[in-house]
């Protein structure tokens, strides 16, 4: 509550704030454990079949050749450190394929995948264990973060915590159920900009600025990639796991189809955030160092500002949509395919389409990230707390001012 006190909020506003910051934590929590609570169907037979961890203690066969190589399968013996079998030493395999197992050496933490039937055990090895590596370097960026943005780097953190939440609990299951995966993502999007916009902004109009621009440039991005699929036929169910997906639309009557569109808009949000939230930001500190500004030179001064962001965040956007399709990239080049063949295959039209309607969204966020900064902004000067101490001491000088003026004319 000191915090709200501070801004220059009363003590009975600020019991308020937090009465309905507590409230929507309960209502969100509630919603959560309401939309996990389902019953996934069974889409693999998996009776008896569990991933445990374990550690190599032995090599039995190796199947390193002589120019470095693997060919066929290790014989490896490990200790089982989880399940059923925990404490146990087995004797298992372990392929060289590049999509499962693993080069083994003893010491090595592997996952080792195992059917338990009675006294029989049907063992092999799945991947290297990386779970603590994952763990320990999520742990050094969000370190990392706190350390370089100090308490803004801190809230960033949660932010960055809270989507994640969400992405896992919240929109996952909303698709699971059949829900509308365009207006899901939507959804997704506007609980974790408003979140996020408010641990590093706070209850401002800026704040308010950034969530409107924001949402307004997710929902341009979305848009532009329905108008693009409607105008090349490309479709959600021209990707390439299409046939996997087809299974969750048959069981749980997923909608699929939207998929693509619903993770564009996710993909989108992080650049659109950044570059609402930095007009924003920029634009209240120039309009609170001169008030007098007209709505026009806030609008002007806005847009200067914007032009440089969009286009940063432009090329972010598409490279990482085209650094995403690097091995296919490769592949066409390497076959020599023909130019009217790559320029009309799915894959290259969904990236095309991906990177364009995210930029959409960036290049468009800012008029509209501007142009309500100017509603929101205008006679309305932030007073920062140095400006207040100076105007308070210089309006002490002048009532000192004001009776010695009075004492000479006497």
């Amino acid at each position: 509550m000191k915090k709200f006190v501070k801004a220059g909020l009363p003590p009975k506003r600020a019991a308020v704030r937090y009465l309905i910051i507590f409230v929507l934590i309960c209502l969100f929590g509630f919603f959560v454990v309401k939309i996990n609570d389902v019953e996934k169907t069974e889409l693999v037979v998996r009776s008896g079949q569990t991933f445990e961890k374990a550690e190599v203690i032995e090599i039995i066969q190796d199947n390193l050749q002589e120019n470095g190589t693997r060919v066929g399968e290790q014989r490896v013996k490990v200790r089982m450190l989880t399940g059923e079998k925990e404490g146990e030493e087995l004797e298992i395999t372990s392929s060289s394929g590049y999509l499962f197992g693993a080069a083994c050496e003893v010491g090595m933490q592997v996952i080792v995948m195992q059917s338990v039937s009675g006294d029989t055990v049907v063992a092999s090895v799945y991947t290297q264990d990386r779970e603590w590596v994952i763990y320990i370097f999520a742990a050094l960026y969000l370190l990392a973060l706190a350390l370089v943005g100090g308490w803004q780097g801190m809230k960033a953190c949660l932010g960055l915590v809270f989507t994640f939440f969400s992405m896992i609990f919240v929109y996952l299951p909303m698709i699971y159920r059949g829900y509308s995966t365009f207006w899901t993502a939507v959804f997704l999007c506007f609980i974790t900009t408003l979140v996020t916009m408010y641990l590093i902004g706070g209850p401002s109009r800026k704040t308010a600025a950034a969530i409107a621009g924001t949402l307004a440039g997710v929902v341009i991005a979305g848009v532009s990639a329905q108008l693009f699929s409607l105008a090349s036929g490309i479709t959600g169910y021209n990707v390439s796991d299409i046939e996997s997906l087809m299974t969750l639309w048959n069981t749980e009557g997923i909608q699929v189809g939207g998929l693509l569109f619903s993770g564009l808009l996710i993909s989108a949000l992080g650049a659109v955030m950044d570059v609402a939230m930095s007009v924003s930001s920029s634009l209240q500190e120039i309009y609170s160092q001169n008030p007098s500004m007209t709505r026009f030179e806030i609008f002007k001064s806005g847009m200067h500002v914007g032009r440089d962001m969009m286009g940063t965040d432009s090329n972010t956007l598409i490279l990482a949509f085209v650094g995403g399709s690097v091995s296919t990239l490769l592949l066409d080049y390497a076959y020599d395919l023909p130019y009217l063949q790559i320029i009309n295959s799915n894959n290259i039209g969904i990236s095309i389409m991906q990177g364009l309607a995210g930029s959409f969204g960036v290049v468009l966020c800012v008029p509209l990230t501007v142009l309500i900064c100017t509603a929101l902004f205008y006679g309305h000067p932030v007073k920062r707390a140095a400006q207040a101490g100076e105007t308070e001491a210089e309006s002490e000088a002048g009532a000192e001012e004001e009776p010695a003026a009075g004492a000479e004319g006497k």
